[in-house]
């Protein structure tokens, strides 16, 4: 007969009365990748793209730029840059870049649709290309974009235009604008040009050399305004007329730009005069006023031993609308103040 075994009362006993070991729970599957829709993507990627184009555009409402791209494309290195205030700034030379680049420039929104007209016009007649771009336009390509790029680049430069004008103020713009434009080969900012060719700040600068620095925004690889050509002081001229401080026969008509030089010619830059010795490396001296030139009168005797030659024509005078070192005729600018 076998023996009575008593029935164990902890569950996990065997038959033996041994505890079984516990059993282990099977390891848990991860859960598969949730993979990223096309329409994840497509709502994302554009919000991350205005944050990143916004981001700068907002920092630069009160930070000063460290650098541009135009200093970083610049073939000569290093630049020479350095940022100062709006207070630190001429009035003048606040006044010369509006009159010689953008008249409208406290007017319009970003665009002077005006301008835009009269260059599409321009550029079917002449060979000679002719932009219409606003101080708003050039601050933001000298910061964000390049040069060339056609209608690429101008969409861009649109939108971001389009933003500095809402984000910031007009007078936020043109202090940006006055602190980053190349007036010289590596020359960028009024405040580095205004040491470099005038040897002083650029809180101390004159009209006259406030309107020579604008003279050559145009193309500042191009002309000099250490020693300025011919076409320099032509539009240097205009743009003391301009602001209300030129002479009383400064030109009421901007002055064409003259042709490309061939290869083999000097341009205005080349035949410039060259600074004299008394005058520190790259210091322009003060242009001739015009008031100062008058004609020779009647050329002298020709020699006597030779009867028979012509007498020399009388000396022509120099060009007339050279602009004065000082203005002879202060009046209120016709451009109007800043809002």
């Amino acid at each position: 007969m076998n023996e009575r075994q008593e029935p164990s009362l902890n569950p996990r006993a065997g038959d033996d009365g041994l505890i079984a070991p516990p059993r282990r729970a099977p390891a848990a599957e991860p859960p598969p990748r949730r993979r990223r829709s096309p329409a994840w993507w497509l709502l994302w990627w554009p919000l991350i793209l205005i944050g990143l184009v916004l981001l700068p555009v907002v920092a630069l409402r009160w930070l000063p730029p460290p650098t541009t791209a135009f200093m970083l494309q610049s073939p000569k290195k290093p630049v020479s840059y350095q940022w100062v205030s709006r207070d630190r700034i001429a009035d003048a030379a606040r006044r010369a870049v509006v009159a010689a680049e953008d008249q409208k420039f406290w007017e319009h929104q970003g665009f002077d649709l005006e301008a835009i007209e009269k260059a599409v016009e321009h550029n079917r007649r002449s060979k000679r290309k002719r932009g219409a771009s606003t101080i708003s336009q050039q601050t933001v390509k000298n910061l964000f974009l390049w040069s060339g790029g056609g209608y690429f680049r101008k969409g861009i430069e649109a939108g971001y235009t389009v933003l500095i004008e809402t984000l910031w103020s007009k007078d936020r713009i043109l202090e940006v604008y006055l602190n980053i434009a190349e007036f010289g080969p590596g020359v960028y900012g009024v405040e580095a040009a205004a040491q470099r060719y005038f040897r002083k700040p650029a809180s101390m600068l004159t009209p006259a050399e406030a309107a020579r620095l604008a003279a050559v925004l145009p193309s500042p690889r191009r002309w000099s305004a250490a020693s300025p050509g011919p076409y320099v002081q032509k539009r240097s001229a205009w743009i003391l007329g301009q602001m209300g401080y030129g002479p009383r026969r400064a030109p009421q008509d901007e002055p064409e730009e003259p042709e490309e030089p061939a290869a083999d010619t000097p341009s205005d830059f080349d035949m410039a005069p060259t600074a004299s010795p008394e005058t520190s490396e790259g210091t322009a001296p003060e242009p001739t006023p015009a008031e100062a030139v008058e004609p020779t009168g009647d050329a002298p005797a020709s020699d006597t031993s030779a009867p028979d030659q012509a007498p020399a024509a009388p000396t022509p005078p120099e060009p007339d609308d050279v602009p004065d070192s000082e203005p002879d005729e202060v009046s209120e600018p016709t451009l109007p103040p800043a809002p």
